[in-house]
């Protein structure tokens, strides 16, 4: 059974070939597309759900790293993997959160191990909606869902259900990416908001929000810089 799709971006054919021939032998991974043109792919992306996407740095009219760039803004951001001949940009892809970064000519253990990690993903992607947390001596078992919104307190996440509190040692950014990218949001650089539970968003200073959580007395900002794709995000 196969967890993920993946399209794959080159203007180079034998190389969409060959890398289609690893995927397809040594992986569930379908692959939807092919596309040799980056402003087609992104325009399939934007109006298909794609869960990876194999993309070539040096593509004419829109390169890699800014094709990647648009893409990281949409609500729910397909997984990147980088394929190029050139290793220079590798701290680049990277710091536009790259799963990988493939250098060609391909060699066949390299992507087997990618592809092996990719569906590894995927796997632990299917338990998402439990998180286990710690409360005193005890683990506690929750339904992602239940969790309301988080806040970023010095090396630690306050973590809050709409009865209860839990401290987690993590980074926020760390925490995040635990959780279901299209219900928790990263509204603020210190607040992660599970959208299913936002009852009023509320104009404010800045043309920024705050926003009230059902049951909860709680207002969670939503930073300026946020508010587009927040607004995206609710269809405002």
């Amino acid at each position: 059974m196969s967890f993920l799709n993946c399209i794959i971006v080159d203007d180079e054919y034998p190389s969409i070939q060959e890398l289609s021939y690893f995927i397809e032998n040594f992986s569930s991974i379908k692959i939807s597309e092919t596309f040799d043109d980056s402003i087609k792919a992104l325009e399939y992306v934007q109006r298909n759900t794609v869960n990876v996407i194999f993309l070539d740095i040096n593509m004419p009219k829109l390169d890699g790293l800014t094709f990647s760039k648009v893409i990281n803004t949409l609500p729910v951001k397909p997984i990147l993997v980088f394929i190029t001949a050139y290793s220079e940009h590798a701290l680049e892809a990277f710091e536009v959160s790259a799963f990988d970064y493939i250098l060609k000519p391909y060699s066949q253990t390299r992507i087997a191990d990618t592809l092996r990690r990719l569906e590894n993903s995927a796997v632990a992607k299917l338990h998402i909606d439990r998180i286990t947390l710690r409360k005193n001596e005890k683990l506690v078992v929750l339904d992602a869902n239940d969790i309301y919104y988080c806040e970023a307190h010095k090396h630690e996440v306050n973590v809050y259900t709409k009865d209860e509190h839990f401290i987690v040692n993590s980074s926020i950014s760390d925490f995040h990416k635990k959780l279901k990218q299209d219900s928790f949001f990263r509204c603020h650089r210190s607040y992660i908001v599970n959208i299913d539970k936002i009852t009023e968003i509320i104009p404010w200073f800045n043309n920024t929000y705050m926003l009230k959580l059902k049951g909860l007395d709680a207002e969670i900002p939503v930073s300026r810089q946020n508010i587009p794709l927040f607004k995206k995000l609710m269809g405002i």
